[in-house]
């Protein structure tokens, strides 16, 4: 089976849907956004289509597409929607997969289930977006504790934003987890400038052996 990986986040705006991208792109994937909330401006779904330059025929519907820009439990609950997150089932497509998941680790779905929870019943490698920023040790610290709580496999960490190597050397260290590499804040921000970053930064070898630990 092709590489399927879930990208998610230690936080909202961390810059995960760029890295989606840029991933999507590097490893002329396929592209699937379960669960957009916010539909007043470009989603996610158009902009990993736009900078990571992929067809549409790669970019895969979202099941849930909610109007509110909120964590989704409660953009569904103002929408009238009912999100079962059971009916989130992996689609199947030919080649590498990226998910993409909403904010962090633990942004609850519904009342009673987060995306890590999701994550988990999926068993699909995961890789966490960070930022290098202060705070990005103790917030990645915790999701990856949240991720492995829930036996959900991590594939590694990806950065983004300004080099801080000791940042990167104590989150390796104590979170036992691989530094996959950094993505540079780009600007300007295109889908040239971000495949040509990804081409210097990450390697397609790190990620095409993810697939369902089944």
């Amino acid at each position: 089976m092709s590489a399927r990986i879930v990208v998610t986040g230690t936080d909202t705006d961390v810059g995960k849907t760029v890295f989606a991208a840029g991933l999507t792109g590097l490893l002329r994937a396929s592209y699937w956004k379960p669960v957009q909330a916010g539909l007043g401006g470009e989603t996610d779904s158009e902009t990993v289509r736009r900078l990571g330059d992929v067809s549409p025929g790669r970019i895969l519907p979202e099941t849930w597409r909610l109007n509110t820009p909120a964590s989704p439990h409660h953009a569904a609950a103002i929408d009238g929607v009912v999100i079962v997150p059971e009916d989130l089932t992996v689609p199947n497509v030919d080649g590498p997969l990226i998910i993409e998941g909403a904010g962090g680790v633990l942004v609850p779905l519904t009342r009673t289930t987060t995306f890590a929870d999701v994550f988990a019943r999926w068993k699909l490698a995961v890789v966490l977006c960070a930022r290098t920023r202060l705070g990005a040790i103790n917030h990645t610290l915790l999701s990856l504790e949240a991720l492995r709580a829930r036996s959900v496999p991590v594939l590694g960490v990806a950065f983004i934003g300004d080099a801080e190597p000791e940042t990167e050397s104590i989150i390796r260290e104590l979170g036992g987890t691989k530094i996959l590499g950094r993505l540079p804040v780009l600007d300007p921000l295109s889908p040239a400038t971000l495949r040509q970053a990804f081409n210097t930064a990450f390697q397609p070898c790190d990620f095409l052996t993810a697939q369902s630990s089944d």
